[in-house]
């Protein structure tokens, strides 16, 4: 089964790393599980909202450089919170990015403040741009 990203999701894709869009597009392409795209990237002023409100515990996001996507679970058009839905979008996601020789770090797998929709390259990979 294939999904289709809606155009909110394309357009949330704008100013993302190339790399990063190809591993979503594959993702979707695979996928038998609905998703979309929540945000990619972001202000400064949006990422001081997110930390004041505890979703976020940094200033310097790979958000902020287009180095990051957070993707969210869907089921019946409606977006969903469960976590065995991120385990299994995290099996999908990976396999795109397998495919498409990109690595890619997910938020699920961090150890202290985990991230079920964070997708981010690795700063290692992918240094963030100077300003």
């Amino acid at each position: 089964m294939t999904i289709t990203l809606g155009s909110k999701s394309i357009q949330r894709l704008t100013g993302l790393h190339a790399d990063l869009v190809r591993v979503v597009h594959a993702a979707a392409r695979a996928s038998d599980l609905d998703f979309c795209v929540l945000e990619g990237l972001r202000t400064l002023d949006r990422q001081k909202q997110l930390l004041s409100q505890g979703a976020t515990t940094t200033l310097k996001s790979r958000h902020l450089t287009g180095h990051a996507v957070d993707l969210a679970a869907m089921s019946d058009g409606e977006i969903r919170w469960d976590w065995p839905l991120y385990h299994k979008l995290a099996v999908i996601v990976k396999a795109a990015a397998a495919a498409e020789k990109v690595p890619l770090e997910w938020g699920g797998d961090w150890r202290k403040f985990k991230d079920g929709p964070h997708w981010q390259l690795p700063w290692a990979n992918y240094p963030a741009p100077a300003n």
